[in-house]
């Protein structure tokens, strides 16, 4: 009878280790004292693509990095992973009353801060947005509507079954196009060969789903965007975020010349020096 206790008491056991591990939808260091930031980076890219910029904030704030499960040795999740990311990120910030911190997010992170200040529970100070958009889909699709989006599809099939030198090349060509610092290029490529795949591929596909062209209405924190000019010039940047953001009441946006994708690396000390700035 003891041995039938035991053994239900470890399979309880377990199951609830198991639950807990899916349920990890995030690694964070948190450096620095003072007010607190949280930094979230760009799709498959750790939290140590903010570490120049950590460098400088956490003298004076406290400073919570992330890094999404998939990325970076983080083991990965169940889809739908962005909702689920969300999650995460939503019950953090109320565990740790967050609620009125600032958020700084580049790319996929940006999209993340903005849908997290649609939500009525927090009253974030700031939201500082590094090149990206409400919706990643309607840049890429003309007529774009969410249910478009699906997981089963030739595309996602193709990259799910790429062997590891076609992807690495792809990865490359990604790298160069995101960044103008070439000394940078390898770490962004190993970073996306580094990803989970499945993450890579139904992750990138949550990414594209997700329109908040209408939801950024909702927005009371103001937002700081940062958009990069390369390779499309600045004009042709204008119009995409004019466009895009135009629900959203309170912002100001600045075009940030000689800078692909990659702001953190193509202008740091541009960067570093504005976010400074903002957050004083």
């Amino acid at each position: 009878m003891k041995t039938i206790k035991n053994l239900v008491l470890l399979t309880i056991i377990l199951f609830t280790i198991s639950l807990h591990a899916q349920d990890k939808t995030f690694k964070v260091d948190v450096i620095g004292k003072g007010e607190p930031v949280l930094l979230f980076p760009g799709f498959t890219c750790t939290g140590d693509v903010w570490n120049d910029v950590v460098s400088e904030l956490s003298k004076t704030k406290a400073c919570h990095i992330f890094t999404f499960a998939g990325f970076g040795g983080v083991p990965a999740i169940e889809k739908p992973w962005l909702p689920k990311i969300k999650e995460g990120l939503e019950a953090y910030i109320s565990k740790n009353n967050l609620e009125k911190a600032t958020l700084i997010g580049h790319s996929l992170g940006g999209s993340l801060a903005l849908w997290l200040a649609t939500e009525d529970q927090f009253s974030f100070k700031k939201i500082v947005v590094l090149d990206a958009l409400p919706s990643v889909g309607a840049l890429m699709m003309p007529n774009f509507k969410s249910e478009y989006i699906v997981y089963d599809n030739p595309q996602n099939k193709q990259m799910l079954e790429m062997d590891a030198e076609n992807f690495e090349k792809l990865a490359m060509q990604f790298a160069t196009g995101m960044s103008l610092n070439k000394e940078k290029h390898d770490q962004i490529k190993t970073w996306i060969m580094e990803a989970d795949r499945k993450t890579y591929v139904y992750g990138y596909t949550d990414l594209m789903k997700l329109d908040l062209r209408e939801a950024i209405a909702k927005i009371k924190s103001p937002v700081f965007i940062l958009g990069a000019t390369h390779p499309f010039g600045e004009e042709n940047a204008k119009r995409t975020y004019t466009e895009q953001y135009k629900k959203l009441s309170n912002y100001r946006i600045e075009y940030i010349k000689d800078s692909a994708h990659f702001i953190m690396y193509d202008q740091p000390e541009y960067l570093i020096k504005t976010i400074k700035l903002e957050l004083e």
